[in-house]
This record gives structure tokens, sequence and C-alpha cells, in this order.
């Protein structure tokens, strides 16, 4: 069996060694338009800012180990343009000599990922202007760091990759403004934990224009105009405005796709194509809360959907389900963490449920282990729960234990648990935890 995957990061990678793992016997190539593959993209903010010192850290590992441990031929620069699934093949683009030619396949798997979305204002091609999302960026914004010295940074975009670029300029020195267009950080979180990392980071030196979006940039990068009028001076720019689907391929090739562009896949990775599976940021999955479909640019469900892609692929039907997404995650924001999972108030009211009829939260407060014991620290927990008690989703910001607290939730919300089982959880306790 021939097996072609069509890009080498987070999803595509861990597929491809899961299948090898199932199958010594599978031809397994992989496609990557870029130069590298298997890197830590969570990591690129803190290489900026210097947490990570050394650029190979970056690297899960080398393109040269990983064809020889898991037996792959592995070709970067190398971009699938076409797929023709009547004759099985694709078409494939070596961006380094121009050359175009066929690969046939027998199984199909897209992990094309997600790129950057730039918003349409005069001014984007500004030779200041950054976004973060590959190694390629990065060494483009490491490179202007070290040659410019910029002193004054603006950063566009208040989600996890603005929030975590604000904090390591400031740690480098450089005097940083965070616009976001909404009227909080963090759209994960509601607003009354959000305005909790709002405050933090006005303390550690980043200021903070809420509500206000881009409306053009002018002299050569240099000011920064927003929608209300204000006029920002910026020496380098950094646009973290959200990402969107690479999901072209899919879409010329005639496979289904939901209404934001994403790739449909069942639970099986399996796309309207028997042949042809999809993984990671490109993808539409199942939402388990409430029976909808969503799509999560995080790499943990990357990775889980690959392992589950190799095993399906190779059994020929669904032998792990992959059961969706609700959303797990946790950003450092300086010296606090900020952490959450499944739903939050604003999507609860979008889908049309009432506070205090449909749902209910619980908003406590306590030390990350028992006050008694030396260097007990504070934390907020916002638990929102159904009428019958079902966990539909948390909230923590705190500065220990949050990551802890947060998986026992998940963990809880993937058995459909309740609050009473979480009250009733036999977890490990000593004075110093």
């Amino acid at each position: 069996m021939k097996i072609i995957i069509v890009g080498g990061v987070a999803g595509g990678a861990t597929a491809a060694a899961r299948l090898r793992r199932l199958s010594e016997d599978a031809e397994i190539l992989m496609l990557e338009r870029g130069d590298y593959v298997s890197f830590a993209n969570c990591g690129l903010p803190y290489y900026i800012g210097h947490v990570i010192d050394r650029r190979d850290a970056l690297f899960i590992s080398t393109l040269e180990t990983i064809q020889a441990k898991y037996n792959l031929d592995i070709r970067t620069q190398s971009e699938v343009i076409g797929i023709d699934r009547d004759k099985k093949t694709v078409q494939v683009k070596n961006l380094a000599s121009g050359d175009v030619y066929e690969e046939s396949y027998d199984k199909l798997i897209l992990s094309t990922g997600s790129t950057p979305f730039l918003p349409p204002v005069e001014g984007i091609e500004a030779p200041n202007l950054f976004t973060l999302w590959t190694i390629a960026d990065t060494d483009k914004i490491w490179s202007f760091i070290e040659t410019e010295s910029p002193r004054k940074a603006v950063v566009v975009g208040g989600g996890f990759i603005g929030v975590e670029l604000a904090e390591n300029l400031v740690e480098r020195g450089i005097d940083c403004t965070l616009v976001e267009l909404t009227d909080q950080i963090m759209p994960p979180f509601d607003r009354d934990m959000a305005v909790l990392l709002e405050e933090h980071m006005r303390k550690k030196g980043v200021k903070l224009v809420l509500s206000k979006g881009l409306e053009r940039i002018t002299e050569k990068g240099r000011q920064v105009h927003l929608s209300d009028g204000t006029v920002l001076t910026s020496e380098i720019t950094l646009l973290c405005t959200g990402v969107r689907p690479n999901s072209e391929l899919a879409v010329s090739a005639g496979l289904e796709t939901g209404p934001r562009g994403h790739i449909s896949v069942d639970q099986g990775m399996r796309t309207s194509d028997p042949d042809i599976y999809a993984v990671g940021d490109v993808v539409e999955v199942d939402e388990p809360l409430f029976g909808g479909r969503t799509a999560i640019p995080l790499a943990g469900p990357a990775n889980r959907q690959g392992r589950a892609v190799g095993a399906n692929l190779l059994a020929g039907e669904t032998v792990e389900a992959y059961k969706g997404s609700i959303g797990t995650s946790v950003a450092k924001i300086f010296d606090l963490t900020a952490a959450s999972t499944g739903m939050n108030e604003k999507q609860l009211q979008a889908a049309g449920l009432v506070y205090g009829q449909d749902y209910f939260y619980s908003l406590i407060h306590p030390m990350h282990h028992v006050g008694y014991y030396p260097g007990a620290l504070p934390m907020v927990v916002k638990l929102l729960f159904s009428k019958d008690g079902r966990v539909l989703g948390a909230q923590i910001v705190g500065y220990q234990g949050v990551d802890k607290r947060i998986d026992v939730i998940s963990t809880a919300m993937h058995f459909k648990g309740t609050v009473r089982d979480l009250a009733e959880l036999e977890l490990a306790y000593a004075p110093p935890y």
C-alpha cells in the first residue's frame, strides 16, 4: 500500500510515525511545501523572547533522523497542487526547480494546516510587518529584531499567539502595545475572567488597546492607524489576527467542506472520499457537548487525530474513533497561567442557552494548595454546568496548579461527568500540593 501524506508538521508527522509503527510494509511518502518538518510551532514565541535560546531546540527531530527511524520518503519544498481522485494521483511541484510531476497513491492524508489571516488594509506589505506561524516567520522576526533593535512594537490580535508574543517582546525590553478588535483578549475566556489577564498584562508593561481595529499602515510600517483615529508609532508590527484553513486543495478536488472552509471528516478522520483522510487545523470535527461541528487549531488535537488516522487507514475502518474536540488549552501570561476547556458563556448563549435556566456557573477562589502551608498562591476558577449538573466548561486563572485542575475537569467532561462527579473524585493530597 502506498500512502501519501500532504504536510509534515504536527498531525501529518504523527500520522507517519503511527503508520510505520503499525506497518513495516507500507510505502509512506510525505510531501511538505516548506523547508522543515516536525517542528514545535507552539514554542516559536519563546525563541523570539530568548526563553528558548537555541534554534535547533525547536525541531522535534531532524529530517534525516525521521527518515531513517521510520523509513519514510520525505520531500521538502514539494507542494501538492492538484488531486485527481479518479486516477488516484497527486500533482507535485518542486518549489526549488519548478518541475511538476505526478505521484500515485492508494490512500491520501491531507495535513495542509492553516495560514495566518491578513486583514485587507493598506500597507500590509510593510517591511517591518510580520506574522508568526512557521520557522521561516520566526527567522524573519528574529533577524529583524537582532539587526534593527526596535524599541516600539505593536501586536495586532489578542489571542494565544498575540498575547505570548507581547510577553516575549516585553521581556526583551521592547515597548509593546497590543491591539484587539473585540472588548477583551483571549477569546476562550469570558469577560469576567479575561479582565484578570488584562490587568496582569498591564502591570507587566503591555499597553492594551481594546475594541479598536486595524485601519491602515503608513510611513513604511511606522504608523499603525486604528479604527477610532488613533495612530500608534511602531518599529515592528506583528499581525496575530487568526488563521484560515489551507483547504484550497481539498476544495479543488471536490471534497466536502464546512461553512468556514474546513474539510469535513468523520470520526475515522475520513473525508467524503473514502480513500482520502485529513487531520489538523484544516479539518472540522465533532463538537461532543451539543453535537455540532467545530474546528480547533491546536497541536494537541492535531496529534491525536494523526494517531487515530494511522490506525483507521490501515484497518480500513474506524477502529480508533476521534470523538471530537472540546478545546482544552493552557497559556503562560508572564507568571500567570490561564487555562480553559469546553464552552464559555458567550458560546452557551449563542447556542440559545439562558443563564439561571439552562446553565449555571460557580466562581470560586481557592489557593493552589492549602493556605496554612507556606507559599500558597490564589487562583480563580469558573465552572459552567447544565441544570442537570453536567459540566459544560471551565476557565481557570492562577499562578500554580492551573494545568492540573483544568486537566481533571477536561477528563471528567470526556466521560460526561457532572459537578457531583467532580466533588466525589479521589485525588492525591498533601499540604504542599
